[in-house]
């Protein structure tokens, strides 16, 4: 029997609502590129408030997932975060810095490919 997915209505809002709350989990794959990207956990924290909405993926494969843009001081990052609406938590799956080449100035739209 399969569970119904559930999205959030508003995926910025729950989001940031998990992270304030201490409703997070952080992903092995995360763990392991926030170290060799030089993110610190804390910079993703603290972006809460600056968070925007990039791309949605709601069929993702285990829960409706969201890329946002953050920044913290001078950073700007990227973060794919998986909204468990239903077990009230957010799952960090990974964070990179945009590629300027990859995206346009604003960091949220992707250029087209040559």
């Amino acid at each position: 029997m399969s569970r119904k997915r559930l999205l959030p209505s508003d995926p910025v809002g729950f989001i940031q609502d998990c992270i304030r709350r201490g409703r997070v989990l952080w992903t092995y794959h995360v763990n392991m590129r926030l170290a060799g990207r030089f993110i610190p956990r804390e910079a993703i924290l603290g972006a809460v408030e600056t968070l925007e909405l990039v791309e949605a993926y709601p069929d993702d494969k285990y829960h409706p997932s969201y890329l946002v843009l953050g920044r913290a001081g001078a950073e700007t990052f990227h973060v794919l975060v998986a909204a468990d609406v239903q077990g009230d938590n957010v799952r960090i799956v990974t964070a990179y810095r945009p590629d300027a080449s990859e995206w346009q100035g604003d960091m949220k739209t992707r250029r087209l490919k040559q």
